[in-house]
């Protein structure tokens, strides 16, 4: 007997140069809604990650479309790049939403430092970066263990814990999202497996697709804006990009039975069993709530404390003051978030899931601080490690159109498996070092599936961004060292 064909992707219908609806079909309760041009678009062709934009669509309490960004692919229940929005009375909370590494974000610094002082003196910077972060697979730190009454407060307050035990100023938090700390945390929902997890791993930088990047201002777009955040043509910036580590995948693994459970309860049908939710309102979307906000508290407080030894590093090598090196901001991107939006003319309070995607609040949004009222929020947006990056900030039509969200990163075009089988007759480190990029990482296989080649094109993704107008471009940012885990 031959085996069953698989079912169709939904239908597609191009509305614009920068968008694609999927129009409501079967038990879709709204359509979904793709930024992409047409390149990126054919990559789509086939690919799962579709069909979950239209699962989103199926959710009860879903508001507006189901969103995903031009770096759209598949992940678990969501689209990695994917957008919703729930209402607060009637609509979910999902994991899947959210994702396993919990405010998986990324942290810019920029230092005092020019390029052409670094390039001199890189190999010994990156020596000091890997001695100071410990990376890979359940890395953990030896100088650093915190007792039970301490990760709790880590995981109450974020970075304002790590900035009171000295790892950093007390002005980086006017340039953290949400000042760096989620009030609506509650450690008691946190389970003693996840905070096991969490005790050794604080300021560590973990594996996969996290680095911490050495980088240059190398292309400027809006002279003012680029001005105010610090990043001249040609000097050094700093990219942190890591989350909650093993205490948020654990926090996450913990509630996806009882969200299931859930779904049953209330009646909730799932096209896909990894969209597995709760009502917002319900006891079981309390609890995943309150210990989500715990995880992503702690990724706040990880990015700080890695923050503070990367300024270290800086002043072993270059002789700089720590405080020289200024955080230009620091936002979450696997993350929901109670929130007022104007919909159909009126505000209404939605619960919004950003999954590999990243706010990209407006000027003048009260929730953005007062140091970006009247340029926006920054959106930092990585590449991969052998191209560039770029900082953009926030708009009105991203507040409008996409509950004010923007795309990540790049996001993947290979599996890590066929990176790997890519990989393996070459020697990425040494291409990298002919392009004057200098890697240190735990192991090969890492830096092999993390490939630029397993990237979409970060500059055509940011394009359709732009051009959509649902962020604006401010800088290109080059690397010259990554460390990898």
């Amino acid at each position: 007997m031959s085996p069953s064909p698989a079912p169709a992707l939904p239908r597609v219908e191009r509305v614009d140069q920068f968008r694609w609806r999927v129009p409501q079909q079967g038990g879709m309760r709204t359509d979904g809604l793709i930024f992409a041009d047409q390149v990126l678009m054919q990559e789509l062709e086939g690919d799962q990650a579709i069909q979950q934009v239209a699962n989103v669509a199926h959710l009860p309490g879903i508001v507006g479309p189901s969103i995903a960004m031009p770096d759209i692919h598949w992940g678990y229940g969501f689209p990695i790049g994917g957008v919703a929005a729930f209402d607060e009375d009637d609509g979910v909370v999902s994991p899947g939403g959210v994702g396993y590494d919990i405010n998986c974000g990324v942290r810019l610094l920029v230092t005092p430092l020019s390029v052409e002082t670094v390039r001199p003196r890189l190999e010994s910077l990156m020596d000091a970066l890997a001695r100071s972060i410990p990376s890979g697979v359940g890395s953990s730190r030896s100088d650093l263990r915190l007792t039970a009454p301490e990760l709790r407060r880590v995981l109450e307050e974020g970075a304002q814990w790590a900035v009171d035990r000295g790892f950093g100023f007390p002005e980086d938090l006017l340039a953290i999202e949400g000042g760096g700390r989620l009030r609506e945390a509650d450690v008691n929902l946190v389970s003693e497996r996840a905070r096991e997890r969490g005790k050794a791993q604080l300021g560590t930088v973990g594996s996969g697709n996290h680095f911490v990047e050495v980088g240059y201002v190398a292309e400027r777009y809006d002279d003012v804006v680029a001005s105010r955040l610090g990043l001249e043509t040609g000097r050094v910036t700093i990219s942190i990009h890591s989350g909650s580590r093993g205490l948020g995948y654990q926090v996450c693994d913990d509630y996806l039975a009882g969200m299931l459970a859930a779904a049953g309860k209330y009646r909730i049908d799932l096209p896909d069993r990894q969209l597995c939710c709760a009502p917002i309102a319900s006891s079981e979307g309390r609890h995943y709530w309150g210990a989500m906000n715990s995880a992503a508290n702690y990724a706040f407080a990880n990015r700080q404390l890695m923050a503070h030894h990367v300024r270290e590093a800086l002043a072993t090598v270059f002789g700089s003051r720590p405080e020289q090196t200024r955080l230009v901001y620091d936002v979450c991107h696997n993350i929901a978030k109670h929130e007022t939006h104007t919909v159909a003319g009126k505000k209404r309070r939605l619960c919004v899931h950003r999954k590999g995607a990243t706010r990209a609040f407006p000027p003048g949004h009260p929730e953005i601080g007062p140091k970006f009222q009247d340029i926006g929020q920054p959106v930092l947006i990585p590449g991969d490690m052998g191209r560039y990056s770029y900082v953009l900030v926030g708009t009105e039509r991203a507040f409008q159109e996409t509950f004010g969200s923007c795309c990540h990163g790049a996001g993947r075009r290979l599996s890590r498996h066929k990176a790997k089988q890519l990989a393996r007759p070459r020697n990425v480190p040494a291409e990298l070092r002919e392009q004057g990029i200098i890697v240190r990482a735990e192991s090969r296989a890492t830096v092999d599936e993390e490939l630029p080649e397993a990237y979409k094109d970060v500059a055509r993704v940011v394009d359709v961004v732009h051009g959509a107008g649902i962020g604006r471009k401010v800088v290109q940012l080059k690397p010259i060292g990554v460390l990898k885990g």
